[in-house]
């Protein structure tokens, strides 16, 4: 069985991630980028890293979809998802989401941004934004789903390609009822993961046997 883990990024997997960040963006941070972020207090990075049980190592694994099947041989973790979450004020700024193109269309971008949202409502932001290329048809999906609003444009945002960037919101963190919206989102992810071990690496302060235990969605 495969095991998904949410942790922390640290300094011994930036060679990796600047790979990841290489498919996935074509190159959009540098090693000492990503080691500014660790650096930083205002900076929350995250991966989700994916293994295998010792006794499945030589196995072919299948990840699934509605949709989408793909399967994959591993015998070691690997990291297939970063995000990046800025503390400015009372806002969090998501730099960052990315999954590895092998891995899209699996709802492993909707489990980071689920984590990347709970991370912004423990520590008491009141509002969630970020830029996202008009032509990202699948982002903008799901963030729509999470709840996120069209509230601007900038204009030839992407060097690279010149294209615009809509400036995505999401406010109300910080009531009442975005804690049972948290709990529905993870019910969702949970039901979505079905078949994977699911682990989040000690990232939340609330609700500790909840999230820091492995989850075995079958």
């Amino acid at each position: 069985m495969a095991i998904i883990r949410i942790q922390k990024m640290s300094p011994k997997h930036i060679s990796s991630v600047v790979e990841l960040d290489r498919l996935c963006f074509g190159g959009l941070w540098s090693a000492q980028g990503y080691q500014r972020e660790l650096e930083s207090p205002n900076s929350d990075l995250l991966i989700l890293v994916i293994s295998q049980n010792a006794e499945d190592s030589n196995k072919k694994v299948f990840f699934k979809s509605s949709n989408f099947q793909s399967q994959t041989n591993y015998s070691h973790q690997s990291i297939i998802g970063i995000g990046c979450l800025w503390t400015i004020l009372e806002e969090a700024h998501i730099t960052i989401l990315g999954i590895h193109p092998q891995y899209q269309r699996l709802s492993f971008g909707k489990l980071l941004l689920y984590t990347l949202m709970r991370s912004a409502w423990e520590k008491g932001l009141e509002r969630a934004t970020l830029e996202v290329a008009t032509s990202n048809i699948s982002a903008l999906s799901l963030y729509y789903k999470f709840g996120f609003q069209d509230v601007g444009r900038r204009r030839r945002y992407y060097q690279q390609t010149g294209e615009d960037a809509l400036i995505l919101w999401r406010g109300h963190l910080d009531e009442p009822e975005f804690e049972e919206t948290l709990s529905e989102w993870h019910r969702e992810v949970i039901t979505r993961m079905d078949g994977y071990e699911l682990s989040w690496e000690e990232l939340f302060l609330e609700d500790k046997n909840l999230y820091n235990t492995r989850h075995t969605c079958t």
